[in-house]
């Protein structure tokens, strides 16, 4: 394998997301339209072979670390199957999930046999009826049973999600927090980000991480964790004195990250996005159709990812919602 590529600003871009599908069982405030989307057709969907096999060129390119995401990755059938092919490919260092959580008490265990490493579950509330108000969906979903299993299945690290919403679930900031003093489990808070046709949220629904911070601080002192990377985000991350987990936040609104951005997205139906709040993109999946390598036009994309992304000027590029790439 090469090493790393450097794209256009310098950064190295070794992280790959990955969505397997655009549908989702959840249709969440904040990523979802109410009535859905308009699903792709199955023969524009990358079957699983054809994941792999883009996977496995740009494992050369320097790729290393992947991630699925949907939509919601655990209603595509035998998605266990798909991590174990990736699993095989030789300098792929680590797979990891991000997934709604419904599905895990089930599935955890069969895919950490497969080769999964970690899991992020999204988790916007620990009330049932206030989970099925931002899901739009009741399906008796219990995030602390959803981690539960993931930790006894041997995923290490769990990451808990939750997307702050002034007045919506932002009175559960301390709830959360304490789940770190009781497992050693990471618990983020992300700033919400009012993108697309999501008319439910907006502006004034967002709560900047440093106010995060001095809620989640009223459950005990807080101070900067600087103990192993836990993953390939950007998250900044705290800790309670004697707690096994910790907390993190996740600013892309208060502070952007893009300075140290590691990563691109290969969409459902097989495009590069190089940049989730921009409009560029290439087209992976009619070339390697058509039996061409894909190589050089990752390169190619990587020397044309923009420096930074344009989300607080609110110029989000062909992006009517983030289950389309995954967040």
């Amino acid at each position: 394998m090469s090493n790393p590529h450097l794209d256009g600003h310098g950064r190295k871009i070794e992280y790959l997301r990955i969505s397997v599908t655009d549908k989702c069982n959840f249709r969440c405030l904040y990523c979802m339209p109410p009535e859905g989307l308009q699903w792709l057709p199955k023969s524009e969907i990358l079957s699983y072979e054809e994941i792999a096999g883009i996977v496995s060129q740009l494992a050369r390119e320097g790729v290393s670390r992947l991630r699925i995401t949907g939509g919601e990755p655990t209603i595509r059938p035998s998605i266990d199957k798909l991590i174990a092919m990736l699993r095989a490919i030789d300098g792929i260092e680590d797979i990891a999930l991000s997934t709604n959580g419904v599905r895990l008490p089930e599935l955890a265990r069969l895919y950490h046999d497969a080769g999964l490493d970690r899991v992020n579950i999204s988790a916007d509330s620990l009330k049932p009826e206030r989970i099925a108000a931002i899901a739009r969906r009741d399906m008796g979903f219990d995030p602390v049973a959803a981690a539960w299993a993931a930790e006894q299945a041997g995923l290490d690290p769990v990451k808990l999600n939750m997307v702050v919403m002034r007045g919506i679930n932002d009175d559960e900031i301390e709830d959360f927090a304490r789940l770190t003093l009781e497992h050693p489990w990471h618990v983020r808070f992300i700033e919400l980000m009012p993108v697309g046709s999501m008319s439910g949220v907006t502006w004034e629904h967002v709560v900047e991480s440093e106010e995060v911070l001095d809620r989640a601080s009223r459950v005990g002192h807080l101070s900067e964790d600087r103990g192993p990377r836990r993953g390939n985000g950007p998250a900044r991350y705290y800790r309670f004195d004697g707690a096994p987990g910790s907390i993190g936040v996740i600013t892309p609104m208060s502070h952007t990250y893009c300075a140290s951005c590691n990563r691109v997205r290969l969409t459902a139906d097989g495009r590069l996005r190089t940049c989730l709040f921009g409009d560029h993109e290439v087209d992976l999946r009619t070339p390697f159709r058509g039996g061409d390598a894909v190589g050089p036009l990752f390169r190619q994309a990587l020397r044309d990812k923009p420096l930074e992304h344009e989300l607080l000027q609110m110029r989000v590029g062909g992006l009517r919602a983030l289950s389309e790439v995954g967040g």
